[in-house]
């Protein structure tokens, strides 16, 4: 990630230092037969609470199947995982996956906003060989000094639009519910990871926009790491509304056009977004 002062720079470095230090994430069971089937490549921000197994718990209450398998690692951005960061392109070819969620930090405009809808492109191709559709998941600025969640959305709402992807706007929901609470606690004590609840919200915008299901039309029941999150009913109507507002105001098939800022052909490095 590019960043300006020297504040900044700091936060940064000290949220890549706690990256590092999470437990490697454990090897993905076979996934059989049934529902939908949805890979998620991405980072820290992905892993931290679980994201996938959060999404998978919040189909199982509501009667639903969502498989889930992921390729993770902290700090990694797109190129990394086709870098041999993880093992995402022999997952993808195994096939068998209706969406692909592509990941990764805010990637604010300029090199790392390029760079993103390079390293998209690329996946694009994969994830299209095997009949799957490739998800880009919109994440949120570090608190305080990241880019604008505006500048945050563009970028990965190109993305998608230069592939014909699915735009998952999980950043947006998180926008919403802190427009109608500014003191619910999404971001984790660093300022930048999920806390149990921003992850739980962005399972439900990922939610509705796979299955198309509203998410207030399910139970008051929260989750978290896969597992029951105790929440007040009211913060989880809250919560379900916010992310059935981010879906309603930003399409899932955006029409937001590509320009380059810079040589697309020369994207930076992974840990530089």
């Amino acid at each position: 990630m590019h960043y300006r002062t020297p504040l900044i720079a700091a936060v940064v470095s000290a949220f890549c230092a706690s990256c590092l230090r999470l437990d490697p994430i454990e090897p993905n069971k076979p996934l059989t037969a049934g529902g939908y089937h949805v890979l998620f490549v991405g980072n820290s921000l992905t892993s931290t609470n679980d994201l996938p197994a959060t999404l998978s718990a919040i189909a199982t209450s509501a009667g639903d199947t969502i498989q889930v398998a992921t390729e993770a690692g902290p700090n990694l951005a797109l190129i990394d995982h086709l870098g041999g960061g993880t093992s995402a392109a022999t997952r993808i070819a195994q096939g068998g996956w209706d969406y692909v969620v592509l990941q990764q930090g805010p990637t604010p405009a300029g090199i790392c906003r390029d760079s993103l809808v390079f390293w998209t492109k690329l996946f694009n191709s994969r994830i299209r060989a095997v009949g799957a559709q490739p998800a880009i998941l919109m994440v949120w600025p570090i608190l305080g000094v990241g880019p604008p969640f505006d500048d945050v959305r563009v970028s990965f709402q190109m993305a998608a639009a230069e592939v014909k992807g699915t735009f998952l706007p999980a950043g947006e929901a998180w926008r919403a519910a802190l427009r109608a609470d500014a003191t619910l606690q999404l971001y984790s004590s660093d300022g930048f990871h999920p806390s149990p609840i921003g992850t739980f919200l962005a399972a439900l915008e990922i939610y509705e926009r796979l299955t198309g299901r509203d998410p207030r039309s399910l139970p008051p029941l929260a989750f978290s790491n896969g597992q029951r999150l105790s929440l007040p009913e009211a913060t989880i109507r809250l919560l379900q509304a916010a992310a059935h507002e981010a879906n309603a105001m930003f399409p899932a098939s955006p029409a937001v056009p590509y320009v380059p800022t810079t040589n697309p052909s020369t994207p930076s490095r992974g840990d530089h977004c």
